[in-house]
């Protein structure tokens, strides 16, 4: 078959995104609840009234796939919120640290949305976040007397989560082991996961952040890998976790998304949930529906120690 005009690719039949990424953790032990979302992403936004023949082909287009009317497009972060809300509500489940990837972690309203929940979190972000140093405090400039007071402001410009673990240093970090692995080699018979972290106070920086109500940034801690044979981080999580939560601590409930990402791959390619080949909205939930029973059934299986063999 030949390429399909961007046109025609545009307003193709609603696709659908396995969300990855977002789990819970509770207790020390590798047994977590998860969430394993599937929302809806209609890929048939209705245009503005300015180009009335495309705006037709894509009402035309989404009828034939069966779009209720009412599906729009929703940030993945928001539909994360709505997906906690309901599994909160309805079934009774535990409030339990949420862990992300980046794709999560990056997005302000994701995590503001997570504490005025009342939830922690360790998120992964980007080392181009921005942020202060978590004892940097106000300060009022002195008024001349002419024109408008000035406003209290940090004495320095935010810099990114890069700079400040580079500040603190490598000599800071410590050896932590979070799990244990399955490959093992000379160097490391017991399969032990482990790298080196530090843990640093932090005032998350942009725009969009809520300040208290003294107009002080929100703290949080930042978590950063640093391995011993890196020249730089690799990797950064902000988290809400209390204070005294210790590192390995942090660490393990940071790293535990190795899970999510396990239970994905099962459900895509052991399940089949990205077999689905349809055009038709309904369909496309059925089958989903249908994995996720499926992938519920292998973890129960799992968990249950009667279990005659291993799922």
């Amino acid at each position: 078959m030949g390429r399909r005009p961007e046109s025609a690719r545009s307003v193709a039949a609603p696709r659908f995104l396995l969300h990855r990424g977002l789990s819970f953790t509770r207790g020390r032990c590798q047994r977590q609840g998860r969430l394993s979302m599937v929302p809806a992403e209609p890929a048939c936004e209705a245009p503005s009234s300015e180009d009335p023949l495309l705006a037709g082909a894509i009402r035309r287009r989404r009828a034939r796939a069966g779009v209720p009317d009412a599906a729009r497009h929703r940030e993945k972060w928001r539909l994360a919120l709505d997906m906690l809300d309901e599994v909160r509500g309805d079934w009774e489940l535990p409030d339990l640290p949420v862990v992300a990837d980046a794709g999560y972690g990056d997005a302000t309203g994701f995590r503001e949305g997570l504490t005025e929940r009342g939830l922690t979190y360790a998120v992964a972000v980007k080392a181009t976040t921005t942020a202060h140093p978590g004892d940097a405090t106000l300060q009022r400039p002195p008024y001349s007397g002419q024109g408008r007071p000035p406003v209290s402001a940090y004495p320095h410009p935010h810099t990114t989560l890069r700079e400040l673990a580079r500040t603190a240093g490598q000599t800071a970090t410590r050896t932590v082991t979070w799990r244990q692995g399955s490959k093992t080699t000379k160097r490391n018979p017991n399969a032990e996961m482990r790298s080196q972290f530090l843990a640093l106070r932090v005032r998350p920086a942009n725009r969009h952040i809520r300040r208290n109500a003294d107009g002080s940034l929100p703290d949080c801690r930042l978590l950063v890998e640093w391995p011993p044979d890196s020249a730089e981080p690799t990797d950064y999580w902000l988290s809400t976790l209390p204070a005294d939560t210790p590192l390995r601590e942090l660490v393990r409930i940071a790293k535990i998304r190795w899970r999510v990402e396990h239970d994905y791959r099962e459900l895509k390619d052991g399940l089949g949930l990205d077999h689905f080949e349809g055009r038709n909205y309904l369909g496309r939930h059925r089958h989903v529906t249908l994995a996720s029973l499926a992938q519920a059934f292998c973890t129960m299986l799992r968990l249950d120690p009667k279990a005659p063999a291993p799922a």
